[in-house]
């Protein structure tokens, strides 16, 4: 298959993909796929935990949560019936910044699964039996959640890296806040946050593009274009400044889960590559890199080890997570303090450097296999500006990266001894 292909067709580009926006103001992307008689649909639209009051963690997840549990010409089971009558599936999410929606159907019931996402976003109905049943649901959840060592030690990684910032808070809330959110909480946080401004829904399968945008148009008409008021996010804290040590206590824990971090790069940041190249030999490749050779291969000190980046459009975190014998935790930090050390001191070798970019080359045809790859694909690139020839350009992007360029952009973010390093399980508690 040649670097530029997919399905022995071009990578998706501005000649295979079309792109549009409605009057409202929702930017449609479309690719067809005719390999399959399916089609999968995938959107955001602003309206996340960023949102949430201090007092209400949990409402925009908690609203997101509600939105296929009847509308206004829907049941909760006719919404459902229809769903399953033609094999289809359409679920909501919620992260920190927005409010996503997935969904698959056979081509020919596209129009159904459109007005289905478009019911729930425009006429959602917020049944109070259905609000009380979903809290007893999500309080019973999150005391799950509370339990689950890498669970706890993410949050606290989150809690004490953004301090008192938003993305510090668990998007899920707590069951206090859940407790006493109120079924009027979730009716104003769906109208004072969703609107069509700024929505995208990409879709990718065996349909016309043109039948895709008229869809689309038919079937959200309706929603008025409307600029909703939103809550300021403010700038990010520092990064540490040092290491700051925290541990959460969880008894009758046999495993102990690690998470070290600082920042990295946002997604539209000039140096992203680079560090995301530069993380892959680090923490990911093969058995997941450096830190995975050190710390489980050689040492055997925990049952996984590797590092990680995410990003989003104004800020990112870099990431070591390790899951291991509570015995043998200060071991395996310092280890992969000592990883990160080397790192930074010297350039990554020539045959790190071309393993890496054969692998994330490589690997990208099957990223976009699926229909279900490609409508991701296409809503990332949108989300951040990345241009529609982003694919057919990722090769000589990847082997365009050299190893001073990792080294250059990797002392920028990653200093040994300025860390968060949290820990949930056995062991007192460090807050």
């Amino acid at each position: 298959m040649e670097k530029s292909t997919f399905n022995g067709q071009k990578f998706p580009g501005p000649e295979n993909i079309s792109r549009t926006m409605t009057v409202n103001g929702i930017t449609v992307l479309s690719i067809g796929n005719f390999h399959t008689s399916s089609v999968n649909i995938t959107g955001l639209l602003e309206g996340g935990s960023v949102q949430d009051p201090v007092n209400k963690l949990g409402q925009a997840h908690f609203t997101t949560s509600m939105l296929t549990r009847g509308t206004k010409s829907r049941s909760f089971s006719a919404y459902h019936q229809e769903l399953e009558s033609r094999g289809a599936s359409l679920g909501f999410s919620c992260g920190t910044r927005y409010t996503w929606f997935r969904g698959q159907s056979l081509a020919e019931d596209l129009e159904i699964l459109l007005d289905l996402a478009s019911d729930s976003l425009m006429n959602a109905t917020f049944e109070e039996q259905y609000v009380e049943r979903l809290r007893n649901q999500l309080i019973a959840g999150l005391a799950i959640r509370d339990q689950d060592t890498a669970e706890v030690a993410s949050m606290l990684l989150d809690r004490f890296l953004f301090t008192d910032h938003p993305y510090g808070h668990p998007v899920d809330g707590t069951a206090e806040t859940i407790e006493s959110i109120s079924r009027q909480d979730l009716i104003d946080f769906y109208k004072d946050n969703y609107s069509p401004v700024g929505m995208i829904i990409a879709a990718a399968g065996a349909v016309e593009t043109d039948r895709v945008i008229q869809l689309v148009e038919k079937k959200f008409a309706g929603w008025d274009k409307k600029l909703v008021g939103k809550t300021s996010i403010p700038p990010l804290p520092p990064p540490p400044s040092k290491i700051l040590r925290k541990h959460k206590q969880l008894e009758e824990k046999s495993q102990l889960d690690l998470v070290m971090g600082t920042y990295g790069p946002s997604r539209t940041s000039w140096d992203y590559l680079p560090v995301f190249l530069g993380n892959n030999i680090l923490g990911e490749f093969g058995l997941m890199g450096r830190i995975g050779e050190s710390v489980r291969t050689r040492a055997g000190l925990a049952y996984y080890a590797s590092s990680s980046i995410n990003a989003w459009t104004d800020g990112g975190t870099w990431e070591f997570t390790a899951g291991l014998n509570p015995e043998n935790v200060d071991k395996t930090v310092q280890l992969i303090r000592d990883e990160i050390k080397r790192f930074v001191d010297a350039p990554v070798t020539p045959e790190e450097l071309g393993d890496s970019q054969s692998h994330l080359t490589g690997r990208l045809p099957l990223s976009l296999e699926t229909n279900a790859g490609l409508a991701n694909g296409m809503l990332n690139i949108e989300r951040f500006q990345l241009g529609l020839d982003y694919y057919q350009r990722y090769a000589d992007l990847i082997f365009g990266i050299s190893a001073e360029e990792i080294l250059e952009t990797s002392r920028k973010y990653l200093h040994p001894d300025q860390l968060v390093i949290a820990s949930a399980g056995t062991g007192k508690d460090m807050l």
